[in-house]
């Protein structure tokens, strides 16, 4: 931020609140110069799961991920190993033997991945992916989006206001029961019991827990 650069910030919370609360105006800031991204419903208070569940998305998002400090049991170790896992380049800044935080990048680094001091040798290492990749990236730019037709609620639940407001709610990424609830202000009888039917009706699917619209 201070380089007037674009940051972008994952994080493990509803888009409407920041974790820790001290970090209220610096989310803010963020939001106004780059963007703040979140898979969570507004409301969602920090969870211990959703962090290193949103470490992915981190991963994801990069070709490149830098692990600037890591002690030995880290979320940047975790976002390290999501982003190997997906192929991306793994990058890791060396660090004074006496520092714990250090621990977790030299340990990346006795495991293979390229130690670099300087930006320049990150734009180095990424140069031939970006090269490769480049033609394709222009082509789908330049691609109109496809659009989906829109989904309709079955007539037998046209005109009842939960059936609808839980419809609305539901998407085609997958929502644990818990943010239905919040978003829906339903109990959970009530929307356990509306997944079910849905579920038969063959709209719903459920994936490791969590509901999503059928594709």
């Amino acid at each position: 931020l201070d380089a007037g650069g674009c940051t972008l910030a994952v994080i493990g919370t509803g888009p409407d609140r920041a974790y820790p609360t001290s970090h209220t105006r610096l989310q803010a800031t963020i939001a106004t110069e780059g963007a703040v991204l979140s898979e969570y419903l507004p409301g969602t208070p920090a969870r211990p799961g959703h962090f290193p569940a949103r470490n992915r998305l981190v991963a994801g998002l990069t070709l490149a991920t830098v692990v600037v400090e890591a002690a030995q049991r880290s979320g940047a170790l975790i976002t390290a190993r999501l982003a190997a896992e997906a192929g991306r380049e793994v990058c890791a800044i060396p660090g004074s033997v006496l520092n714990p935080r250090a621990a977790g990048c030299h340990r990346l680094i006795r495991e293979g991945v390229a130690l670099v001091e300087r930006p320049e040798e990150v734009l180095e290492l990424l140069a031939p992916a970006l090269r490769h990749q480049l033609p394709g990236l222009q082509t789908r730019l330049a691609t109109p989006t496809e659009q989906a037709a829109p989904a309709d609620l079955p007539a037998c639940w046209a005109n009842d206001a939960d059936y609808q407001r839980l419809w609305q709610a539901l998407g085609h990424d997958p929502i644990s029961m818990d943010s239905l609830i919040t978003h829906c202000g339903l109990t959970a009888s009530e929307v356990s019991s509306m997944l079910l039917a849905m579920e038969l009706a063959g709209i719903v699917v459920c994936v490791h827990g969590r509901y999503c619209r059928r594709p």
